[in-house]
């Protein structure tokens, strides 16, 4: 587990200096594309030039089983996390659509389920356990477990021949472990965080409030206690969450922008944060995700997320949603003419 702690690649400030002089010499009043500005700006920082490019972009959804999906937690049963790995292989499912609009690579790894699963195309067996343990009554992971998961999603960075990461999950009870972990690391009462998941109604999330409370309580992050963020994803996380915070930092070690999806993957990505606050110059959150939770996490983004579309499905499909926005951005950036070239009049100094 020594690469998590490798160094993460700094952004190169000169390619910035020279967006941002690029910026002031198009042809448009300075600002007036406002985000997309920004957005250029900070993708040539990631790459290292001037006028970034965004042909290649590949997702990875990471898929596991959870424990505590005994516990009623979720409005569907267990089974659909096999069953929708079998449709993101099939292609079939809402993220394997966007990946084919967008022409980028979708691979699934396949972390662990209950329901044991033939080999599929586009799906990496990566199998650490059936399912995590049930974090009501005992930690989520082991120590092994959690290193294996971590290493999962710094696997799938390393095999990304892009220059874009988008990370996606599945796993049926994930949103439970996404909002114990909320609540630890945002110090916020769990009834002001949990949602609905897959679609519980007012009684389910009740349950799954008391159910998230009691297991703070059993691991003693219930009295602002925050602890190390390791401690925290091996107590309360999943083998998908620890797979995503992996890859974030390893995108970061590895000079990739990662596009950053809706609730689970941004509580991934401020664990990885809280490992080396230096990843957050490699973020870019997609969107302002539909589950309640999102809005308190929302003050504890380094960057805003650039859409709010009431998107609350996961899989990495809110990400995946806003890359035609960053292409937009760097389309703009590399392709309007500056004042020079278009022989058009600039604002008297």
């Amino acid at each position: 587990m020594s690469w998590i702690t490798h160094a993460i690649k700094p952004i190169d400030t000169q390619a910035v200096a020279a967006a941002q002089a690029r910026q002031q010499q198009l042809t448009k009043p300075a600002g007036s594309l406002g985000q997309l500005e920004q957005l250029a700006i900070r993708l040539a920082g990631m790459q290292g030039k001037a006028c970034p490019q965004l042909q290649r972009v590949s997702i990875a959804v990471f898929a596991a089983d959870h424990g505590v999906a005994v516990e009623g937690v979720s409005a569907y049963p267990q089974a659909v996390t096999a069953e929708m790995i079998r449709n993101f292989s099939r292609g079939g499912a809402a993220i394997s659509v966007a990946a084919r609009v967008l022409g980028a690579e979708l691979r699934v790894w396949n972390l662990g389920t209950v329901v044991e699963l033939e080999p599929l195309p586009a799906v990496e067996p990566r199998v650490i356990a059936a399912q995590s343990g049930n974090l009501l009554h005992e930690p989520a992971m082991t120590a092994v477990q959690l290193q294996q998961a971590l290493a999962a999603g710094r696997e799938a960075v390393l095999h990304t021949p892009a220059a874009l990461f988008i990370g996606g999950e599945m796993g049926i009870g994930n949103t439970t472990a996404a909002t114990a972990l909320a609540a630890a690391l945002l110090e916020k009462p769990v009834a002001e965080l949990v949602g609905p998941g897959t679609g519980l109604d007012s009684m389910g999330m009740a349950h799954k409030c008391r159910i998230i409370e009691q297991a703070l309580l059993r691991h003693g992050r219930n009295n602002g206690d925050t602890q190390e963020p390791m401690a925290l994803l091996a107590s309360l996380g999943g083998f998908e969450i620890a797979a995503l915070t992996g890859a974030y930092v390893a995108c970061a070690q590895e000079g990739l922008a990662a596009l950053v999806d809706g609730f689970i993957c941004t509580v991934a990505a401020l664990l990885a944060c809280r490992i080396n606050p230096a990843v957050a110059d490699w973020l870019i959150f997609s969107h302002h995700s539909a589950e309640p939770g999102y809005r308190h996490l929302r003050p504890a983004l380094p960057s805003p997320p650039l859409l709010d579309l009431g998107l609350r499905l996961g899989e990495g499909s809110g990400a995946a949603t806003a890359v035609p926005l960053l292409r937009m951005a760097c389309e703009l950036h590399a392709g309007m003419a500056t004042f020079a070239e278009a022989a058009v009049s600039e604002k008297p100094s």
